[in-house]
C-alpha cells in the first residue's frame, strides 16, 4: 500500500519547525494560521490574476452587497476589522471608480452611508461565482460531514477564544 505524499509546505507555513513534541495547543494554533494564510493567499492571487482587483476591494464589495441598504463608514470598518483610515482610503478609491457611493448621514454630518452602485454590483456579480468556485476547490478534499464538523469545532473555538478575552486584547489593534 502506498502512502500519501504531502506536497512540500508552502514558504508562509507557520507549522514548518514545530514537532510532536510541541504543545498540542501551539500546533494546532500553527495549523489554523498555516490553513488561513494559503487560502487567503490562493484568494488574493486569484482576485488579482482574473480580476484585477484586491482582496479588501473585494471584502468590501462584499459587504455591501449584503446590505443593501448600506452602511456607515464605521460599521465597514467593524465588518471588515480594519482601522476606519483604511476603510475611508479604499472607499474613496472606489468612489473613484464608480463602484461605490457615499452619502453624506442626515443625522451626523460628520459621518457618511456607502453603498454600491449599479456598477458596483455588476463588478462584484462578475467576480462572486468564480470566488465562490475557488473557495469550493480549496475544500474539495473534506465531505460534507467533515465541513460541518470543522465549522461546528471551529464555533467552539470561537466561543473559547471570546471567552478568555481580557480588556487589554480589547485594546489591540489587528
Amino acid at each position: 500500500m502506498s502512502e500519501l505524499r504531502q506536497p512540500a509546505p508552502p514558504a508562509n507555513d507557520r507549522e514548518t519547525g514545530t514537532t510532536r513534541d510541541d504543545k498540542l495547543e501551539l500546533r494546532l494554533w500553527l495549523r489554523l494560521l498555516t490553513c488561513s494564510n494559503l487560502i487567503e493567499g490562493r484568494v488574493r492571487g486569484a482576485l488579482r490574476t482574473r480580476f484585477d482587483t484586491t482582496l479588501p476591494r473585494f471584502d468590501l464589495l462584499a459587504q455591501l452587497d449584503r446590505s443593501p441598504d448600506g452602511l456607515s463608514m464605521g460599521e465597514l470598518s467593524a465588518r471588515m476589522m480594519v482601522s476606519n483610515g483604511n476603510i475611508t482610503g479604499l472607499t474613496d478609491r472606489l468612489v473613484e471608480e464608480g463602484l461605490v457611493k457615499r452619502t453624506p448621514s442626515a443625522r451626523d454630518r460628520r459621518s457618511s452611508h456607502v453603498s454600491l452602485t449599479p456598477a458596483g454590483k455588476k463588478a462584484f456579480d462578475a467576480m462572486t461565482p468564480e470566488h465562490e468556485q475557488w473557495v469550493d476547490d480549496m475544500m474539495a478534499g473534506l465531505s460534507r460531514q467533515d465541513m460541518q464538523q470543522l465549522f461546528q469545532l471551529l464555533g467552539r473555538l470561537k466561543t473559547s477564544v471570546l471567552s478568555t478575552a481580557t480588556d487589554k486584547d480589547e485594546g489591540d489593534d489587528r
